[in-house]
């Protein structure tokens, strides 16, 4: 049903709820000038290292060069070095003695550079604030001429604070800033297109100059990361589909102009047009270049240069690991968009709902992101999500700004509440303590309804766990060994008898081995009566343990083979559970436990 035609449009001054969310978002951007970031963040995450030493780099020397100076800052910041920072030799003219490039694009860095200069790192985090205000704005002004005011203002604020989008905002990298961008592009687009009733609005928004910035602000997205170059077809279509093929050349030449711009500088100052490639691009951990005197490039680091696309070996079919990967992009544990983007899900269905109410731009934009998705998941089939053990999918927060513009014209403000009510039943956690999630993200999906979702063992190596060292690729036995990664609290590192479960809890655990394994062979024991269910592989069996009597459960084995490994989860949940030291009064071990778990496997046989 069409909005109410006579209801005025948007405006500040006649949206009450609108002030009282910017007066909330002003109270955060002071706080978080009074912040200790190095404390309240946690120290290092992700890729940090190289964005937030570019940013120092930019504010304080005015380039984009690593030297000495800037490895002290680092140090003299942080107490310790830059964990994971990338870093490259230049070439031809920038190739000099005393300094090294980073391996990211600087987009990023060098707009919060100001910021960093006046305020340190807490400028990083107040920039963030100021992104997330602006798209918080562009998304109700949006939804306002599209719902009913209290409908936009339950969709405008649940579509970010109800996805995993809020968690990225305190990471000091460009997640969240590529996200910005890509929702202002959209804004300045599509705004037009929404307004119901004639408003003086700024020439910016209106005509043909919309249209060039969004095309200007999705290039320097599109440079910052090249996965969201689909996003501007979506424009072009649009002008082509109305017959205006000069204006859509434009757009076209507008975005195309400032991507070979970037790229033309980064060129410039490294030597390379490929942030991210060359001959020689590292990552450092432990020690760094200039830690001893001279760049010690050549023999620290490991090299990370991508220089072109290398496709993902697997042994599946390509049917069928694209099917299975498409299951995971969408209900997976770890990276899907039903748990961690949620409200784009809804938007998606909701637009779909009544297809024949469609505008050309709206079925662009759809065909835009589904080409993405598809795009990912048949190119980087291991990769998708985009590496080192995100919450949710960090190639695709970019791409989820595009699906908040599919909002459908209706009086109804039922979506905006599924919007808040289902987001929050995955990602609450996140606006409770984001800081404590984006530190340790393998926290988030050991609870609740995460447990209800397939594990995508296609990316058992980038899964959140990943980046626990105590609970992540874990030996297991010999002949093969087998490689464990706890996905929860529910099970301790091996030990004699085995590995121990806890009392009435449910663990679940990925088993990774090459060579590939036909069978598993799980033997438990218990010295008090209990009772297990154990599922191997999607096949359960249900064991009644009676005291210090062993027994043994054998399950096929298919599993997933993917990056030259079998992967598959292993889950354990018992009935009940005792206290040793409760129970012998020799034992000083006070955990609640359930029964011990032993493993072995069958080999596949190799052709001679």
């Amino acid at each position: 049903m069409d909005r109410d035609r006579s209801e005025p449009s948007w405006s500040v001054a006649r949206d009450p709820a609108l002030l009282i969310v910017l007066l909330l978002v002003t109270f955060l951007a002071i706080a978080v000038l009074s912040l200790d970031v190095t404390r309240t963040t946690y120290g290092i995450k992700g890729d940090e290292a190289t964005y937030v030493a570019m940013a120092l780099s930019v504010a304080h020397d005015g380039d984009l060069a690593f030297q000495q100076r800037d490895l002290t800052r680092f140090y003299r910041v942080y107490q310790r070095g830059p964990e994971g920072i990338f870093l490259k030799r230049g070439q031809g003219a920038a190739a000099h003695d005393n300094r090294l490039y980073f391996g990211k694009a600087f987009i990023y860095p060098v707009l919060a550079a100001p910021f960093v200069r006046v305020a340190g790192l807490n400028g990083l985090l107040f920039l963030q604030v100021v992104l997330l205000t602006g798209v918080f704005v562009c998304a109700y002004a949006f939804a306002a001429e599209r719902l009913p005011r209290t409908g936009a203002l339950l969709v405008a604020t649940g579509f970010l604070a109800a996805s995993s989008a809020p968690l990225y905002a305190v990471w000091l990298t460009s997640d969240f800033f590529n996200l910005a961008l890509v929702f202002y592009a959209y804004f300045f687009w599509l705004y037009k297109e929404a307004v119901t009733k004639p408003l003086r609005l700024p020439r910016m928004l209106t005509g043909s100059a919309s249209d060039i910035i969004a095309a200007v602000l999705l290039g320097l997205v599109t440079f910052s990361k090249v996965s969201n170059l689909p996003l501007i077809l979506p424009l072009i279509g649009l002008a082509w589909w109305r017959r205006r093929f000069g204006h859509g050349a434009l757009i076209f030449v507008a975005w195309g102009a400032i991507v070979l711009g970037c790229f033309g500088a980064n060129a410039a100052i490294s030597g390379e047009w490929n942030y991210q490639g060359g001959d020689e691009r590292k990552t450092f951990y432990g020690q760094f270049p200039f830690e001893h005197g001279p760049a010690d490039f050549d023999s620290l680091g490991t090299s990370v240069s991508t220089n072109e696309l290398i496709l993902d070996e697997t042994n599946s079919s390509f049917a069928r690991e694209l099917g299975r990967n498409a299951v995971y992009f969408i209900i997976g544990r770890h990276f899907g968009l039903l748990p961690y983007f949620f409200p784009g899900i809804v938007i998606f269905v909701w637009a779909l709902w009544h297809p024949r109410r469609l505008v050309a731009w709206q079925v662009l934009i759809a065909g835009a992101v589904v080409a993405t998705a598809l795009g990912l998941l048949a190119l980087l089939p291991n990769t998708w999500s985009g590496g080192g053990g995100p919450v949710g999918n960090r190639y695709f927060l970019s791409i989820y700004p595009a699906l908040f513009f599919l909002l459908p014209t209706a009086r109804s403000i039922t979506p905006g509440v599924l919007i808040w009510i289902g987001g929050a039943l995955f990602t609450a956690q996140i606006l409770v303590d984001p800081f404590v999630t984006a530190s340790r993200p393998w926290l988030l999906s050991q609870q609740g309804l995460f447990r209800l979702l397939p594990v995508e063992l296609t990316m058992v190596n980038d899964l959140p766990v990943r980046l626990d060292q105590e609970r992540s690729r874990i030996p297991y036995g010999e002949n093969p060994q087998l490689l464990l990664y706890y996905l929860d609290d529910n099970a301790a590192r091996p030990e004699p008898p085995g590995i121990w479960v806890s009392g009435r809890a449910r663990a679940d655990i990925i088993v990774r081995v090459n060579p590939p394994l036909t069978a598993l062979q799980v033997t438990l024991q218990t010295p008090v009566k209990n009772r297990a269910h154990v599922e191997v592989d999607g096949s359960t069996q249900v064991a009644e343990l009676q005291p210090n009597v062993p027994v043994q459960l054998h399950f096929p084995v298919r599993g997933v083979h993917a990056r030259g490994a079998q992967n598959f989860v292993l889950t354990v949940e018992t009935h009940d559970g005792f206290v040793p030291r409760l129970l012998d009064p020799t034992s000083t071990d006070p955990r609640f436990l359930g029964v011990a778990v032993d493993l072995s496997g069958t080999a596949r046989a190799t052709a001679r």
